[in-house]
């Protein structure tokens, strides 16, 4: 089989604008759209957003899971971290780490090298306890859990308050 090398490598770009654009847009919509997302950047100047592929019940298709959060949580191969500033659209890569079974496919000289992601690896084999050390702007861990668990109880009180509204709208139905 004669591949044309320009086509090959037009299709290789388009590929990676491809999957960094599905990995940008993932992380807008978590911080953007997320409700927990929202309601963490309201009360802190920074939040994370942890990103990780989980094969779906069909056992062959995957899925992106993002979780916004107020602290770093532990490397682990097959996950992505961002640090985004509230309210912004500033965010930075903390680390992008794919499978173990695939990182050779991001060495150099390989079509499929990454920077970013050879970095990543590096740091995860040879320096993994700094990855996961908060970053010197962090919020001290017990004031972090102190803003979650308002967060929770606004949402618990929100939840309420629509129970409550429903409530009386069927009352009001029913004539009561």
């Amino acid at each position: 089989m004669k591949l044309n090398r320009l086509e090959t490598h037009a299709r290789l770009l388009h590929f990676k604008k491809d999957q960094a654009q599905n990995i940008f847009q993932g992380c807008e919509e978590c911080l953007k759209k997320n409700p927990l997302s929202l309601a963490l950047q309201e009360k802190s100047t920074y939040i994370y957003i942890f990103a990780h592929p989980r094969t779906d019940d069909d056992g062959v298709t995957k899925k992106m899971f993002w979780q916004a959060r107020l602290s770093k949580p532990e490397p682990q191969t097959n996950s992505y971290l961002f640090r985004a500033i509230s309210n912004t659209d500033m965010v930075e890569v903390m680390w992008l780490l794919p499978p173990q079974e695939q990182w050779k496919q991001y060495n150099e000289r390989n079509v499929t090298e990454s920077n970013e992601v050879l970095w990543s690896i590096r740091q995860f084999t040879q320096n993994r306890e700094r990855m996961s050390q908060p970053e010197p702007e962090d919020l001290p861990e017990e004031l972090g859990r102190t803003i979650l668990q308002k967060v929770i109880l606004e949402h618990i009180e929100n939840l309420r308050q629509k129970q409550r509204t429903i409530l009386e709208a069927v009352q009001m139905e029913k004539g009561e």
